[in-house]
Order: C-alpha cells, then sequence, then structure tokens
C-alpha cells in the first residue's frame, strides 16, 4: 500500500505561483511513475502531468504545458508541482497518484492506470 499526503494548495491571483508537495509513504517511493491531475467543480477528473520514476521523463497536459513542472525528490519520498502563470480555469481540486505496476520510465496519463491516490488540496485562482 501507498499513502499519499497533498500539501500547498491555496488561494492565489490569476498571474501568480504556487507549489503543489505530495508525501509518500508506506512503499519504495521511487520504483514507479506517479502523477498530477486535478478535478474542476461539475467537471470530470483530468490529467495534469505525470514523472517517471527517476524523474527524467515528464509529460504534461496541452493547457498546463509550459507554466507548470513537475518533480520530484526520491530521497525524501516527495513528488511537486509548480504551478506558475495561474488562470482562473486552473481552479480545481490537485490530486496526487501513483501507479501499482507499469515500467519505470513512463509517463501514463490516464486515471486506469493509477492505483493509490491522494486525498486532494483546493487551489483556487482568483481573477
Amino acid at each position: 500500500q501507498v499513502q499519499l499526503v497533498e500539501s500547498g494548495g491555496g488561494l492565489v491571483q490569476a498571474g501568480g505561483s504556487l507549489r503543489l508537495s505530495c508525501a509518500a509513504s508506506g512503499r519504495t517511493f521511487n520504483t514507479y511513475s506517479m502523477g498530477w491531475f486535478r478535478q474542476a467543480p461539475g467537471k470530470e477528473r483530468e490529467f495534469v502531468a505525470a514523472s517517471s520514476w527517476s524523474g527524467s521523463n515528464t509529460y504534461y497536459a496541452d493547457s498546463v504545458k509550459g507554466r507548470f513542472t513537475i518533480s520530484r525528490d526520491n530521497a525524501k519520498n516527495a513528488l511537486y508541482l509548480q504551478m506558475g502563470s495561474l488562470k482562473p480555469e486552473d481552479t480545481a481540486v490537485y490530486y496526487c497518484a501513483a501507479v501499482a505496476y507499469g515500467t519505470p520510465w513512463s509517463t501514463p496519463s490516464t486515471e486506469a492506470e493509477y492505483a493509490y491516490w491522494g486525498q486532494g488540496t483546493q487551489v483556487t485562482v482568483s481573477s
């Protein structure tokens, strides 16, 4: 089992920045790929970004490419999402997720590929 706990959400003005963190425990953290998803009110959860086990491979949704950066520190069992140039449409609950199986260099982008999920952290961007 893997436990994931997100933090770092909050209220920020459009154009601002936030850094989300995800603390992982319960299993060898650096073995598998991890990602971030988000869910806005009234919408389905959507993919944001993914990182391979080493962090050398990353993949982003088009909507955040160039503005968000995913990174990880395996020594600290932590995953991060640096968000910049935030827009009101980035408002959502952000979730950290980890896969249970797969190739270590992969960057999964669908919910079905992830087995473990955190509780989420709210990000609100005001206009």
